[in-house]
């Protein structure tokens, strides 16, 4: 079923959660409870504060999650999408993920609402440089100032370019297709619901059940997001 909306669908925008990135073996940190993590909550270590306050706890934190981003990378779903994409299947996805695999796969209009790991930027001068320093232990700028992953930190906003693009794709979808989101984060879980006051097709793939899923014309749990992708890619058809 999934196929044949797609190919009736005239402007498709996918929205990716975490489960699109567990799926490549990176660790969900909200759910990580394990070593240092089993006693500090991770949220508070990827926080504005921590890194004003708790830098050496942040860096820990954030050199874990840039490893583990560079010791996986986007599975087949990814890459389904990227090719859906370059066959005019889907129009664009918007991202809660942070490791950058939709565009390590190829696809090329990402909204990335929660910025990359790819990443490194200073906190002082703004200049950006590649997260291998992270990986490299080497955590200050050129000018002095803390380096920082170019994420969106608890306690700091989305960035407004990549909301406002959204919110415009969302309004202009007539298939908005979610993949791996509990839709629980908020403003991010509402462009679902903006694509369906519109008029789009809402489907949702997500392990375990969500809230939205009464909202929904095709809700698939308990199955995986890359075998979901595949099926449905071997059911469509070049446009």
């Amino acid at each position: 079923m999934l196929g044949d909306l797609l190919q009736v669908s005239k402007r498709t925008i996918v929205y990716t959660g975490a489960g699109m990135s567990t799926e490549s073996g990176l660790p969900d940190f909200r759910s990580a409870k394990t070593g240092m993590w089993e006693t500090e909550d991770p949220a508070k270590v990827a926080s504005t504060t921590a890194l004003n306050e708790q830098f050496e706890q942040f860096l820990q934190f954030y050199k874990q999650r840039v490893i583990a981003a560079k010791e996986t990378g986007p599975h087949a779903g990814h890459e389904i999408l990227a090719k859906w994409e370059k066959q005019g299947l889907i129009n664009g996805i918007i991202t809660q993920n942070v490791d950058g695999f939709h565009t390590m796969a190829g696809s090329k209009n990402v909204m990335e609402l929660h910025g990359t790991l790819r990443n490194v930027h200073c906190e002082t001068c703004g200049k950006v440089y590649d997260n291998e320093r992270y990986a490299h232990d080497e955590f200050y700028c050129d000018c002095g100032g803390k380096l920082r992953p170019s994420v969106v930190l608890f306690g700091e906003m989305l960035p407004e370019e990549a909301f406002i693009q959204s919110v415009f794709e969302s309004e202009r979808a007539d298939l908005f297709i979610v993949l791996g989101s509990s839709l629980t984060v908020t403003p991010a879980n509402q462009f679902p619901l903006i694509a369906k006051e519109q008029g789009a097709k809402l489907v949702i793939v997500n392990m375990e059940p969500t809230e939205m899923d009464r909202y929904a014309d095709l809700v698939i749990n308990e199955r995986k997001i890359g075998e979901v992708l595949n099926e449905a890619d071997k059911a469509v058809k070049n446009k």
